[in-house]
C-alpha cells in the first residue's frame, strides 16, 4: 500500500505551508503548550492524541472561545461512551457564529443561490439582527433551554437564522429537507417532540415547483407538542390558518441575547439514515460542536474571513450543519438550494465560479458524474479562486482524483474526507500542509486517534481493518434521544471493542500516515478470507460506460456458502449481453481480485438509495437472506421503495 503511489499528485508549496493556520497554530502551541515545533503535521498529530487535554485547551485559546463560566478541567472523564468535556464551563454556539458582525458588519455572511444561479448576499449585521429578532420572538413563544425547534426547510438563509436563533435561546435544533415525505419526517420529529416548526410552502428543484402544503398540514396534525408553526412563503402562498409569518418574527432591530448553557447542553439532533428501525436521533452538544468545528474548519480546511465556503448539501444531511459552522471562522458561506445538476451537469462549477468559492465541497458521485458526462470545469468556468475541492459521501475513486487534477487545475488541493453524522465531523481528510496521493485521504484529524484494527483489537498498518477511534472527540454524541439507559448508543459503536469507538468502515492506515477508505464494514465482501469494501467494486465497474450504477452484496447463506451478486443499472441503450458480462468480470478480476468476481451479474431497474443519497446495501442483503421488507428496512428512509421490491421478489424466486 505504502509504495502504490510513490509520488504525490499534489504538494503544497513552501508558501502555502508557511501561511496555513495549522502551521501558525503549531508554532504557537509549541511556545505556549509544549507542542513539538518541528516534525510537521505528523508530530503535531501525535502530540494532539497523546496530550488530549492540552491540545483541546490550546484549540479553545487559539480560537478565543468565550466561556462566561470557566471550566474546571478539559476532560472530567475520558471513558467512552460518557466522556465529560470542559465540566463547569458555559458557552453559546450562536454567539461565536455571529462574532464577525462586530468587525465586518457590511460584508456578506451568507450568499444564497437558487436555480437561477444568481447570488443574493445577507450581511453579517443583517444576519445578527434577524437572529436577535427571532430569538426574542422564540422566547415570547415560551421556548426555553432544552426545548426542541424543528425546520422542514430547504437550504435557504431562513434555515440558518432559525438554527442560530434556536441555539441563542438554548433550544435544540433539528431539521429535515422538504423532499422528505411526511412519514419520514414524522419518524424523526415525533421522537424529539418539537414545540415550534419552521416550514416552507414548497420548494424548487430541477426547474419545477413542488408544493408541500399538504405535507405541512399532516406534520401539524401529527405533532401534538407544537405550540407554533412559522410559515416561509418560498412559493409565495399565504400563511395557513394559525401559522405565524416569518417576516413578522424577523423584522425587529434587536440585539441577540445569548443564553449561557453548559458545555454539554444539546445543540441539535441529527439522524442516521436509519435503514432499519427508527432513525437514530443523535444528540450533539453546543460546546462539543463549537470546538470540533473550529478545529476542523479553521485548522484542517484552513478557512478564515477571506474565504467563501460552498458545499452542496441539503438540510437533511450533517454537511449542512458543518457548512453553517463556517460562520465560526468568519467565513462567508454559500447556500445553494436546487438540483445539483440543473440546468446541466456543470451546475455546481458554475455556482463555485459565480460565488468566488475558495473551498468547494461536493460528493464523490458528482465528481464521477461530471467525468462521465465530459464536463470540463477549467475550460468552461473561471475557477481561479477555488484552491480546494473537497469530497465526501463515499470514497473518491482514483479516477476522480486524476479527473479533478487534470480538468480543474494541476495545483488544486483535493481533499477527500471521511467522517459521519455520528460525530458531525471528519475522522480523516484535509490537511493543507501535506501532499495528496491518489485514492488516499491525507491524514487523521488532530485530536483523533484513528486506527485500523483487526478482529482481536490489534492495530494494523498497510492492511485493511476496522476504523476505530481510541480516544473521545468533543463532538461524539452526548446521547441518543429516547435511549434512557444508553444501550442503543453503546450497541451502535462500542459493542465490538469495549471502550473504543468502532465506526463500521473498513480502512487502511498507510505507513506514510495517510488513510484509505474501503466502504462499510457491515456490508464488506469476504471471499475465502479476503475482505474487500464495496466501494472498490463500484469504482472499477462504474468506469465501464454501459454501467450507470451498481450494487454488490455478499450474502452468507444457511449452508455456509457465500453468494455474491452484482446488480447493474445500465446506461440508456446498453444491453447486458455476453460481451458486457465478460468485460465486467474481467475488470474485477484484473483490477481487484479473482476472488471477488461476482457469482451473478443481474440487471436491475435502479439502485436503491436512502433519502441522503447512500446506496442501500445492508437492507438489500437482509432482503436477499429472506428477511421481510418491514423488518429489513425503514421504508421512510428510502428514496424509492419500489426499487426494493425487485430484490424482495428475487429472494422469493430463489427460495
Amino acid at each position: 500500500m505504502s509504495t502504490a503511489n510513490p509520488s504525490p499528485l499534489w504538494q503544497p508549496t513552501d508558501e502555502v505551508v508557511a501561511q496555513a493556520q495549522v502551521t501558525k497554530f503549531q508554532a504557537w502551541a509549541a511556545e505556549e503548550h509544549g507542542a513539538p515545533s518541528d516534525g510537521g503535521y505528523a508530530a503535531l498529530h501525535r502530540w494532539s492524541v497523546d496530550e488530549l487535554d492540552t491540545f483541546w485547551r490550546a484549540v479553545t485559546e487559539w480560537f478565543d472561545v468565550r466561556f462566561p463560566t470557566p471550566y474546571a478541567r478539559v476532560l472530567g472523564d475520558r471513558s467512552m461512551p460518557g466522556a465529560q468535556w470542559f465540566p463547569g464551563a458555559t458557552v453559546n454556539y450562536a454567539e461565536h457564529a455571529l462574532r464577525a458582525a462586530e468587525t465586518r458588519a457590511d460584508e456578506p455572511a451568507l450568499l444564497y443561490v437558487d436555480e437561477t444561479h444568481e447570488a443574493v448576499p445577507v450581511t453579517w449585521s443583517d444576519l445578527r439582527r434577524q437572529v436577535g429578532s427571532l430569538a426574542a420572538e422564540l422566547r415570547t413563544l415560551g421556548v426555553r433551554p432544552g426545548d426542541r425547534v424543528s425546520g422542514y426547510l430547504p437550504n435557504i438563509p431562513q434555515a440558518v437564522v432559525a438554527l442560530l436563533a434556536t441555539a441563542a435561546v438554548g433550544g435544540v435544533w433539528t431539521s429535515c429537507a422538504p423532499d422528505f415525505g411526511a412519514r419520514s419526517v414524522l419518524d424523526r420529529f415525533q421522537q424529539v417532540e418539537p414545540v415550534v416548526l419552521f416550514t416552507v410552502d414548497g420548494y424548487r428543484y430541477g426547474g419545477k415547483e413542488h408544493d408541500r402544503r399538504d405535507v405541512v398540514a399532516e406534520l401539524r396534525r401529527e405533532l401534538p407538542t407544537l405550540r407554533a408553526v412559522v410559515h416561509i412563503p418560498l412559493l409565495g402562498t399565504d400563511a395557513p390558518e394559525g401559522a405565524l409569518d416569518w417576516s413578522s418574527l424577523t423584522s425587529a432591530d434587536v440585539e441577540p441575547v445569548f443564553e449561557e448553557v453548559p458545555f454539554d447542553h444539546p445543540l441539535w439532533v441529527l439522524y442516521s439514515s436509519g435503514t432499519t428501525g427508527l432513525p437514530k436521533a443523535i444528540v450533539q452538544s453546543q460546546g462539543g460542536i463549537l470546538v470540533e468545528h473550529l478545529k476542523q474548519l479553521g485548522l484542517h480546511c484552513d478557512l478564515g474571513p477571506e474565504d467563501r465556503f460552498f458545499w452542496y448539501t441539503s438540510t437533511g444531511w450533517m454537511m449542512w450543519n458543518f457548512l453553517v459552522s463556517g460562520l465560526l471562522t468568519g467565513t462567508t458561506i454559500v447556500l445553494y438550494d436546487g438540483s445539483p445538476g440543473y440546468p446541466d451537469t456543470g451546475a455546481q462549477w458554475r455556482i463555485a465560479e459565480r460565488t468566488g468559492a475558495t473551498l468547494y465541497g461536493t460528493s464523490a458521485a458528482y465528481v464521477m458524474a461530471c467525468r462521465k458526462a465530459g464536463v470540463h470545469p477549467s475550460r468552461d468556468f473561471d475557477l481561479a479562486r477555488v484552491r480546494c475541492v473537497a469530497t465526501t459521501g463515499s470514497p473518491l475513486p482514483p479516477d476522480g482524483f486524476r479527473w479533478l487534477h487534470d480538468e480543474v487545475r494541476e495545483d488544486l488541493w483535493i481533499a477527500s474526507v471521511s467522517g459521519g453524522t455520528d460525530v458531525c465531523s471528519c475522522f480523516a481528510g484535509a490537511v493543507p500542509t501535506l501532499p495528496v496521493y491518489i485514492g488516499e485521504l491525507q491524514a487523521p484529524g488532530l485530536g483523533t486517534d484513528l486506527q485500523s484494527w483487526d478482529p482481536s483489537g490489534k492495530p494494523l498498518v498497510d492492511e485493511v481493518g476496522e476504523l476505530v477511534v481510541t480516544n473521545p472527540m468533543p463532538s461524539m454524541p452526548i446521547r441518543f434521544w429516547n435511549d434512557p439507559d444508553g444501550s442503543r448508543y453503546h450497541d451502535s459503536y462500542f459493542d465490538t471493542y469495549p471502550g473504543v469507538w468502532r465506526h463500521g468502515d473498513w480502512i487502511t492506515v498507510t505507513s506514510r500516515g495517510s488513510v484509505v477508505i474501503h466502504g462499510r464494514s457491515d456490508s464488506t465482501l469476504n471471499r475465502q478470507g479476503v475482505r474487500m469494501g464495496s466501494a472498490d467494486i463500484y469504482e472499477a465497474v462504474e468506469r465501464l460506460p454501459e454501467i450507470r450504477e451498481s450494487l454488490v452484496i455478499g450474502v452468507e447463506q444457511p449452508d455456509g456458502g457465500y453468494w455474491m451478486p452484482l446488480f447493474v443499472h445500465l446506461a440508456p441503450g446498453a444491453v447486458l449481453d455476453e460481451a458486457l458480462l465478460g468485460r465486467i468480470k474481467r475488470t474485477i478480476r484484473e483490477q481487484l481480485s479473482p476472488r471477488h468476481v461476482p457469482d451473478e451479474v443481474i440487471e436491475v431497474p435502479g439502485v436503491p438509495h436512502t433519502l441522503t443519497g447512500k446506496r442501500i446495501e445492508v437492507p438489500v442483503k437482509r432482503l436477499l437472506q429472506g428477511t421481510p421488507m418491514d423488518k429489513a428496512v425503514n421504508i421512510g428512509s428510502v428514496e424509492n421503495v419500489e426499487l426494493l421490491r425487485f430484490y424482495e421478489e428475487l429472494a422469493r424466486e430463489r427460495g
